[in-house]
C-alpha cells in the first residue's frame, strides 16, 4: 500500500500548490506522511458531516476542494466547529488534503468538470494562466453547445444535471434568447464579468451572483443590443461537486499505473447550506397585490 506522502506527491502533480492564488490555503492539513493509504474520499467541503462520513467509510485520506482554514486561527479546540473536524480526523487517522484554486486552474479542472456535466464543449480557459504555454489552464472555461438552446432550456439542463439544491438555477435575461456559446466558472464568478463580456459569449453560468454586480452586468448587456447576455446562477456547492468525480477518476488512473489498489470514493453528502426554497407567486407584485 502507498504511504500518504506518495499519494500526496501524486495529487501535487495534478494540482501543484504553487499554482494556487496567493490568498489561498491548499495542501495537507492533517495526516502522518508515513501512514498507509488504502481508501480515499473526495468532497467539496471539509465539514463535520463529511469528516464523519470519512470515518464511517474507513477512509485514510479525505480530499476536499474547499480549505478547512482559509483564514488564520488561534485554536483547534474541539468546542469549535472546525476544531471538532480536526479532532475527528486526527483521532481516526484520516488525513486531509485541500486542492482549491490550484484545482480551479488545472487542466482538467473544476470548470472542465462543470462543463462536462452540462455536455458543453470546452474551447479554452476564460482567464488563461500566463504560465501555461499550451494555453489550456486558467480560471473558468469558454464553451460551445453542440446544438443551440434557449436560456430556459439551458437552465433546465443545469437543474437536471447538477446536484439538486434548494436554490436550483436562477436566470437573469431573456429566457427565450438563443444560446450557442457559454462561459462557465465553478464557484463564485461575478469577479469574472469583464472577462465574460470580452469573450463574447451568449450566457454565463456560475454561482454566488450578487445583486449589484449582476444588475449592472445585465444592464450593460441590454445596452448592446447585438450581444445581450444571460446569467445562470447555480448553488456554489453544486457547481463544484462535479470536480469530485473528475478528481476521483484521475486518482484512480494514478492508482492503476502504480498498482496501488486504492479504493476511491466521492461523497454524496449535500453540504450546500441552504435547505429549503419557497418560490414567489409569479402573479403578484412586490407588495403582494395582483399585477
Amino acid at each position: 500500500m502507498p504511504r500518504l506522502s506518495e499519494v500526496i506527491a501524486a495529487l501535487e502533480t495534478l494540482w501543484p500548490a504553487e499554482r494556487a492564488e496567493s490568498w489561498d490555503a491548499v495542501g495537507t492539513v492533517t495526516g502522518d506522511p508515513g501512514q498507509e493509504v488504502t481508501r480515499v474520499l473526495f468532497a467539496v467541503d471539509p465539514v463535520q458531516e463529511v469528516a464523519d462520513e470519512a470515518v464511517r467509510l474507513g477512509a485514510d485520506l479525505l480530499v476536499t476542494h474547499h480549505p478547512l482554514y482559509l483564514r488564520g486561527t488561534t485554536t483547534v479546540a474541539a468546542g469549535t466547529p472546525k476544531g471538532r473536524v480536526v479532532h475527528t480526523l486526527i483521532k481516526n487517522d484520516v488525513a486531509l488534503h485541500v486542492a482549491h484554486t490550484n484545482a480551479d486552474k488545472a487542466d482538467p479542472g473544476v470548470s472542465d468538470a462543470l462543463a462536462g456535466a452540462l455536455d458543453l464543449r470546452v474551447t479554452g480557459p476564460l482567464v488563461p494562466d500566463p504560465d501555461d504555454p499550451a494555453g489550456r489552464r486558467g480560471l473558468g472555461r469558454i464553451c460551445e453547445l453542440d446544438h443551440p438552446l434557449t436560456v430556459r432550456e439551458l437552465a433546465e439542463r443545469a437543474a437536471e444535471r447538477l446536484p439538486a439544491t434548494a436554490q436550483g438555477i436562477r436566470v437573469a435575461g431573456d429566457p427565450d434568447a438563443v444560446v450557442r456559446t457559454v462561459a462557465v466558472s465553478g464557484g463564485s464568478g461575478d469577479s469574472l464579468f469583464d472577462r465574460v463580456r470580452a469573450a463574447g459569449v451568449d450566457a454565463f453560468l456560475t454561482a454566488d451572483l450578487r445583486h449589484h454586480p449582476a444588475s449592472e452586468f445585465v444592464a450593460a448587456g441590454a445596452s448592446v443590443a447585438e450581444r445581450p447576455l444571460a446569467l445562470l446562477d447555480a448553488a456554489h456547492w453544486a457547481t463544484e461537486w462535479p470536480w469530485c468525480e473528475l478528481a476521483a477518476a484521475e486518482l484512480d488512473q494514478i492508482s492503476d499505473r502504480h498498482d496501488w489498489g486504492l479504493r476511491v470514493h466521492v461523497s454524496k453528502t449535500v453540504t450546500d447550506p441552504w435547505t429549503a426554497h419557497a418560490a414567489s407567486p409569479v402573479t403578484t407584485s412586490p407588495m403582494g397585490a395582483p399585477n
